[in-house]
C-alpha cells in the first residue's frame, strides 16, 4: 500500500471511533514477557503514526493552559496472538492493497545498535522475520476479517 490515511474531511473527533473509515489494531505476540510485549506495540504505534495520515487528533489543552499532545482520535486496538498467528497475520495483511502493514521483526528486540538491526534484516527472508508484533491499518471489514478471534490484550 503506498498511501494510507484519513483526508481532512473524514478527521470527525466528535464521532465515535468506531465511525472512522480506518481501523487500527497491534497485534503482539502473547508468549513474550509485558515489558517486551508493550516495547513491541509502542515501537509498531510509533511507525504507523509516522506513516499515516490525519491519525492524530488536535492537541488537547488541560484548564492550566499546558498543551498535551494529539493522540489517535481513531482509536487502536491491542490483541495477542500466537508467533506463528502472527506470522501468518502479517502474510496474509501484506497482500491486501488496502491494508497497511508494520512489523516489528525479533532482530528489533535482539540488537542495540539500529545499523545492527538493519544489518541483521537484509541478512533474513520476509518469512523468517518472526514477527513480534504487527500493526495493521485498513478498512474495517478487511481487519475485521484477519484478526476475527484474536482477543485483547490482557
Amino acid at each position: 500500500m503506498d498511501a494510507v490515511g484519513f483526508a481532512p474531511d473524514e478527521i470527525r473527533i466528535d464521532e465515535p471511533t468506531r465511525s472512522a473509515r480506518l481501523k487500527w489494531v497491534v497485534v503482539v505476540d502473547e508468549a513474550l514477557p509485558a515489558g517486551r510485549q508493550v516495547n513491541a506495540a509502542v515501537c509498531v504505534g510509533a511507525a504507523t503514526s509516522a506513516r499515516v495520515t490525519g491519525l492524530l487528533g488536535p492537541d488537547a489543552v488541560d484548564e492550566d493552559g499546558n498543551e498535551h499532545p494529539g493522540l489517535p482520535w481513531a482509536g487502536c486496538s491491542v490483541l495477542s496472538a500466537t508467533s506463528d498467528a502472527l506470522s501468518l497475520l502479517r502474510v496474509k495483511a501484506a497482500e491486501l492493497d488496502d491494508v497497511f502493514v508494520v512489523d516489528m521483526p525479533a532482530a528489533a528486540q535482539s540488537t542495540r545498535v539500529y545499523s545492527e538491526y538493519l544489518e541483521e534484516m537484509a541478512k533474513v527472508a520476509v518469512a523468517d522475520t518472526a514477527p513480534l508484533a504487527v500493526g495493521l491499518i485498513g478498512p474495517r471489514k478487511s481487519i475485521d476479517k484477519l484478526v476475527k478471534r484474536m482477543s485483547l490484550l490482557a
